[in-house]
């Protein structure tokens, strides 16, 4: 990724009204890591940060929790595209009820005094997001993984997600380093297994269910593509051959 493609700290807050000691927060808590740090330490974000950062937003308007939301992101299974949708659908429900408002102020100030507070009814609104919400608990809050891994990370601090994302950074450097070679080969399915168990240690028993919904979505989702790209053209793809060998062959 080219440089001029990273956005500062500073240019992140600006452009989506996120105060800079809020994403500083987000970094701190592992919700949202910087796609690199400067040699001095500052924050730079690419695409992809931006694009969780989004669903992140999202999911608050929805009413989750921070630790909430970090475990739905983190899961293999969640769909942006049905979100999004979901979003928009409570969007045009609230663009409704304040064209609604607009046209009583409207008529007000024409001197209508009839009295209309249908305008002002919530209650759709209400009933989409408490939909919304009410299937994405079903789906991952009561799972053993999603309570695992909130557990798990709610006692984290900046060292530890400093550690983890070293680990990650050289696991993913070294798969990296076979990309075109077949992924077959020990050396590289000893680095599938190290990831595995990097996840497992970390976040939740990574089973051979999950890991191939991992490799699923580092190819199918334009934010984990981008990101694993960083440390080689082609690493997504490359993953996502190598689980699906591993989970086929040595599990």
């Amino acid at each position: 990724m080219l440089k001029e493609d990273l956005k500062t700290v500073n240019e992140v807050s600006k452009l989506t009204g996120i105060s800079v000691r809020t994403l500083h927060y987000y970094d701190e808590i592992g919700l949202l890591l910087p796609a690199e740090l400067t040699e001095s330490g500052y924050r730079l974000y690419d695409k992809g940060n931006l694009l969780k950062l989004e669903q992140i937003l999202f999911l608050k308007e929805m009413g989750f929790e921070l630790k909430q939301i970090k475990v739905i992101l983190e899961d293999p299974h969640y769909d942006m595209q049905k979100a999004l949708r979901k979003q928009r659908e409570i969007l045009r429900l609230k663009s409704e009820r304040l064209h609604a408002i607009m046209a009583l102020i409207d008529e007000k100030l024409e001197g209508d005094e009839y009295m209309n507070f249908k305008a002002f009814d919530m209650k759709e609104i209400e009933r989409a997001q408490e939909e919304f919400k009410e299937e994405v608990e079903e789906r991952w809050g009561q799972t053993d993984a999603y309570k695992e891994s909130a557990h798990r990370t709610s006692r984290y601090k900046k060292e530890d997600w400093q550690n983890i994302m070293e680990s990650m950074n050289d696991i993913f450097k070294a798969l990296a380093c076979h990309i075109g070679e077949d992924v077959s080969c020990k050396e590289v399915q000893d680095l599938i297994e190290a990831w595995r168990a990097h996840i497992t240690k970390y976040f939740y028993e990574c089973t051979p269910e999950i890991l191939s919904g991992l490799g699923d979505m580092y190819v199918m989702d334009e934010r984990f593509t981008n990101n694993i790209n960083q440390y080689g053209e082609g690493l997504a793809q490359f993953m996502d051959d190598a689980i699906k060998y591993y989970c086929l062959n040595r599990l």
